[in-house]
């Protein structure tokens, strides 16, 4: 477990620092930082169990599949 003490140091030594690298760090600190948990519970998303039939699942599949990520840009 980190000291206060060593915290104090670190701060020090990032005040320091240039701010394009305490940046870098701050981003580098993000990553590597474990983010919590978001969403919902199972109970509150019961009540969409068994509302997709096969036919939706399939069509949703096959349009997945089929590159529905790719962005037309002459399309706008």
């Amino acid at each position: 477990m980190m000291t206060k003490l060593k915290r104090r140091e670190i701060i020090k030594r990032l005040d320091r620092l240039p701010f394009e690298i305490q940046i870098k760090i701050l981003d580098l600190a993000e990553a590597a930082a474990p983010s919590p948990q978001k969403g919902v519970s199972g109970k509150k998303l019961l009540r969409f169990a068994g509302i997709l039939n096969a036919d939706d699942a399939t069509d949703m599949t096959q349009a997945i599949e089929n590159g529905c990520e790719k962005v037309d840009i002459n399309e706008w």
